[in-house]
């Protein structure tokens, strides 16, 4: 080797993945932001790179474009806000019914913030004119909360509390469930009572419901 001529070594190769990452989170926080105020069609690159303090060539050399970075952001909300939230509630549950009870909860809380619900209008107004953009949040958003919750339905299946075939379907119906009362009727900005009081209430009569139908003991009163 000669003299005066130095390999990068491994503490700067850190460094410099350390940075990248940075930047990665510098611009996914950005466009979250732009996406949320502005809609997917209403969101330009420029305005993102914005608001993510980067320029828009350090934008494309992390998303080859729009349709890339809004994949990125949904994912990116999946795994570091809904998965995280949902999991909690396994810490403190005692019986199958405030396990679920517990999900729902974390569940309707998260769906009811502004950012969320503010995501699900982009998805279902501009879906038709960008069917991609469906899939993308099915794929990245929806799939991977499926995923998480058919996760929590087959650890209480192994511990014999829950009784059911098909995991994936019951996760659906509860998500489904999650919906009711306080979710929908938010999204559609009408008058609700979103009090701790009521939201405990309704997520209660959801754990209730859930283990109605696939508790092993439901299970066991069916005729055969």
């Amino acid at each position: 080797m000669k003299e005066g001529i130095s390999l990068p070594g491994a503490e700067d190769r850190q460094e410099e993945s350390v940075s990248i990452n940075a930047k990665r989170r510098q611009i996914l926080d950005g466009a979250e932001a732009i996406f949320l105020e502005s809609g997917y069609e209403g969101a330009s690159m420029s305005q993102i790179a914005f608001r993510a303090k980067v320029s828009k060539g350090t934008l494309y050399n992390h998303f080859e474009n729009k349709a890339a970075l809004f994949g990125a952001v949904i994912d990116d909300l999946s795994r570091s806000k809904l998965a995280p939230a949902l999991c909690q509630s396994q810490l403190t549950a005692i019986t199958c019914v405030e396990a679920f009870s517990q999900l729902a909860e974390r569940f309707i809380r998260i769906l009811l913030q502004p950012g969320p619900l503010r995501l699900y209008r982009i998805i279902v107004s501009e879906a038709p004119h960008f069917p991609d953009l469906a899939d993308t949040f099915w794929r990245y958003g929806f799939g991977k909360t499926l995923d998480t919750v058919t996760q929590w339905i087959e650890h209480w299946i192994d511990r014999g509390a829950i009784v059911t075939d098909d995991p994936v379907f019951a996760a659906e119906q509860f998500m489904a469930l999650c919906q009711t009362r306080l979710v929908q009727r938010k999204r559609f900005e009408l008058p609700i009572d979103s009090s701790d009081e009521q939201i405990l209430f309704v997520s209660g009569r959801i754990g209730q419901a859930f283990v109605a139908i696939y508790g092993r003991e439901t299970q066991a009163h069916k005729p055969g």
